[in-house]
């Protein structure tokens, strides 16, 4: 997992590599812990290779601490897939 901030320091980037399970709970919580509810935040899952219910939680924790201001970004087929079914698509933006 890696973290970095846009230039503008408005947008935090969580790179989410391999698996994106309760095993990096930690390291996705203090990826955005400590930043400001009033920033922007993408996930991108680009480099994702599996994603479980612990996941989804996950991600809707942050969209809490974000205010709503998350972006869920280039999931491959299967995730954007179980995305769908778990309705993340109505909740979150996902390009």
């Amino acid at each position: 997992m890696s973290v970095s901030t846009s230039e503008n320091e408005k947008t935090i980037m969580i790179t989410v590599d391999g698996r994106f399970d309760f095993s990096v709970h930690k390291d996705f919580r203090n990826a955005y812990k400590d930043h400001d509810s009033g920033m922007n935040y993408r996930v991108n899952l680009s480099k994702t290779e599996y994603l479980d219910s612990s996941a989804l939680g996950m991600l809707l924790l942050l969209k809490k601490h974000a205010e709503g201001k998350v972006i869920i970004e280039k999931p491959n087929n299967e995730i954007k897939r179980v995305l769908t079914i778990a309705n993340f698509d109505k909740v979150f933006s996902i390009e």
